[in-house]
């Protein structure tokens, strides 16, 4: 440690009206903290932090700024802390597909084209792309107020630069820096994240937060995740990328950075297939369109137009392969058909490159439902299709038409899925419906397994025509006593059956249940002989092969309770509590057991 910071803190304060930078420059340090993708663990990139500034008397940076501020040292206290934030990202062995993340304080926007002029030259000299880098315009402060800031944000996006609002629902502004300014990133406060999965008015905040962000196209990311509730919440609501403690703490040690975090796509997901039904249908319908780059000459446009003349529309990227929007073939007619048009967009005093005609467009991953993008073309305006990512980066387009044939096509699919002789849903249907329900915790949830006792003897003994009859009678009494909103039966094959309910009482489900199973019992004791009902018993064989007496067909049912607040995408662990719940229900003596999550034996 230098001699310096071993010195009295309040020494360093006496001085710092004058020396503060020199001061500075001994001590503070820039620690990075991972932003990391929700879906697939990867670092997509890292915000630079200040720290340090307790050994010269500050109790925090914000407290370091301010003073800076008031001797006139901001500016060059924060280009000096840029400047290194910079070259320990250069050092990063990804650096070149990854984002640092600069907060850029509002109080330099006035001097902000000499700030950026400095960091351009830096990134030129270490061979950083500009859209390597992103600027925080932290809602704590009202940045639209400053008369320089339209221009900054537009000299910003012409250099290649992204940007994003921090702080976002804390502040000032943030709803017209969202109406009014092409911003790429939505960091949503610590104050929404922290409890959300407990919280039912910020989980419907986060929820429209992020709705509003992708019809706009712009990413969402949750800051301060400190809890596997509050990450498993926010990877739910559809958030895209996240920090915080649960992840990663700042570093200071490049050496401690690590590349991905591969065990959060797995958090609460259990033994999943790699892809739902809904990402295999969306694939089957995504265009690759070419894509054009901001950076590249407006003659690349043109020429990507001319190949393509039935094309009104192209994605348009940034160096890192982010979708920026799209470019519309309209905005470039007035110069196509202009006297020397094409010359005056070349032209370096006019000053018009792609970025200048860039629409925004929809931004989702892949592995969104499709009910979602039909959600977003529901609200969006004036826009040709949605643009689609996989790990962040452009995966192509998909139009309203092949929207409309994934659904049509998920609706068939779910036809087929349907058992001939009930006509209830099958496997993938009752599966969509229990992990939907457990990533849906504002109420509580119950998930019924009914499956027959003494089927297969009265089956043999009978025929599979009566057997037949049994399962088509239990379904319609189902039928009969389920059929309000909210309730789901399916047919899981055979004589299994699933029942789901949300926002019901134990009491309620309770009562009903055991009229289900009461008629059922009445019901199916007639299709036996006299003789055999009487005896309440019938002669058949085991699945071993030996003869013995068997009881009269019954259901058994084991009903699993998930309370409210309680937040599950682990199907490989609901299914372990029903299988445990149902063997209770076929050991019990009425043949219906009850068990909340995480009591089953």
């Amino acid at each position: 440690m230098s001699s310096a910071a071993i010195l009295e803190p309040g020494v360093f304060r006496r001085y710092a009206s004058d020396q503060l930078v020199t001061l500075a420059k001994l001590v503070l340090e820039n620690a990075f903290q991972p932003i990391v993708e929700v879906g697939t663990g990867s670092v997509f990139g890292y915000e630079s932090l200040l720290r340090g500034q307790e050994r010269i008397g500050f109790s925090s940076p914000l407290e370091l700024l301010d003073q800076a501020q008031e001797v006139g040292q901001l500016l060059l206290l924060e280009q000096m802390m840029a400047n290194r934030a910079l070259a320990k990202f250069a050092s990063l062995p990804d650096f070149s597909s990854a984002t640092l993340f600069l907060n850029l304080d509002v109080r330099l926007i006035h001097q902000g084209q000499h700030f950026i002029e400095k960091v351009v030259q830096h990134l030129r000299k270490a061979n950083i792309a500009p859209s390597s880098v992103c600027f925080e315009f932290s809602e704590r402060f009202d940045n639209t107020s400053v008369p320089e800031f339209a221009e900054l944000v537009t000299w910003m996006r012409k250099e290649g630069f992204k940007l994003a609002i921090d702080d976002f629902g804390v502040g000032h502004g943030e709803m017209k820096l969202l109406c009014d300014y092409p911003v790429d990133y939505l960091k949503i406060d610590r104050h929404f994240v922290a409890g959300v999965d407990r919280n039912p008015r910020k989980r419907h905040l986060v929820k429209n937060i992020v709705n509003i962000a992708h019809v706009l196209g712009i990413r969402v990311i949750a800051e301060g995740i400190e809890t596997e509730a509050e990450f498993l919440a926010c990877r739910e609501y559809g958030v895209d990328l996240v920090q915080g403690w649960f992840i990663a703490r700042p570093t200071t040690f490049v050496s401690e950075l690590q590349p991905a975090f591969p065990h959060l796509a797995d958090i609460g997901r259990g033994r999943r297939s790699s892809q739902s039904l809904d990402e295999i249908l969306i694939r089957k319908q995504i265009e690759h369109l070419p894509a054009v780059y901001e950076n590249e000459s407006i003659d690349s446009v043109f020429e990507l137009f001319r190949r393509n003349p039935r094309q009104a529309f192209f994605p348009v990227l940034n160096a890192n392969g982010e979708p920026r929007g799209v470019i519309n073939e309209y905005h470039l007619k007035e110069y196509i058909y202009q006297p020397f048009g094409r010359d005056l967009l070349k032209n370096k005093v006019y000053e018009r490159s792609i970025s200048h005609f860039v629409d925004r467009a929809p931004v989702i991953g892949l592995d969104a439902e499709a009910e979602e993008l039909m959600s977003l073309f529901a609200n969006m305006d004036n826009s040709a299709c949605i643009i689609l990512t996989e790990n962040m980066r452009y995966a192509g387009v998909v139009s309203a038409a092949s929207l409309i044939k994934v659904i049509n096509e998920k609706q068939l699919k779910i036809a087929q899925d349907q058992n001939p002789l009930t006509g209830l849903p099958g496997n993938r249907a009752i599966r969509d419906f229990m992990q939907e329900s457990g990533r849906d915790d504002d109420e509580t949830r119950f998930f019924c397994y009914c499956d027959f006792d003494n089927f297969k003897p009265f089956n043999d003994h009978y025929g599979f025509h009566m057997g037949d009859h049994a399962i088509s009678l239990f379904a319609a009494l189902m039928k009969r006593y389920f059929f309000s909103d909210g309730v789901f039966l399916g047919h899981v094959g055979g004589d299994d059956f699933f029942i789901g309910v949300r926002d019901w009482t134990r009491e309620e489900l309770n009562e009903i249940l055991e009229r289900l199973l009461s008629d059922f019992h009445d019901d199916v004791a007639e299709l036996y002989s006299p003789e055999e009902r009487i005896a309440g018993k019938i002669r058949g064989h085991d699945r071993y092969g030996a003869e013995r007496d068997f009881p009269l067909l019954r259901c058994s049912i084991g009903v699993l309770e998930l309370p409210q607040g309680l937040l599950l995408d682990d199907l490989g662990r609901i299914g372990a509590e029903i299988a445990a719940v149902k063997a209770n229900a076929k050991d019990s003596e009425g043949g219906l057991v009850f068990a909340a999550f995480g009591e089953t034996k």
